[in-house]
């Protein structure tokens, strides 16, 4: 992964309380995980931000490196990996994730 790539994700990452490196986009995911990982979001009603990795070769491989997590999607929460849709749902339904973007200070929608 060369350093530019690196650089890009980590300013993607620090730039944006809330990031989703996702499949696709809000209105058109292109896949079940990550159309699950924006519904989540919208439901939390917070202000989010994607990448749409099929976009962007670099960006596809080398977030799986940055975040030393092989799949796709991807939450960050204020620079901080949270995980993907599994992670989301688990979290979502136990109230946790609400509770993050709380003691984030996410800005709503």
């Amino acid at each position: 992964m060369s350093n530019t790539t690196e650089e890009r994700i980590s300013e993607i990452v620090n730039g944006n309380d809330v990031v989703l490196f996702m499949k696709g986009t809000p209105l058109f995911p292109q896949c079940g995980f990550s159309s699950k990982a924006v519904a989540i979001l919208e439901h939390l009603g917070v202000e989010y931000a994607t990448v749409d990795v099929l976009q962007d070769m670099e960006i596809r491989q080398g977030i799986k490196s940055f975040s030393d997590w092989p799949t796709i999607p991807q939450l960050y929460v204020k620079g901080e990996f949270v995980g993907g849709s599994d992670i989301m749902m688990e979290m979502f339904q136990a109230g946790e994730l609400q509770q993050v973007m709380d003691d984030a200070g996410v800005k709503a929608a």
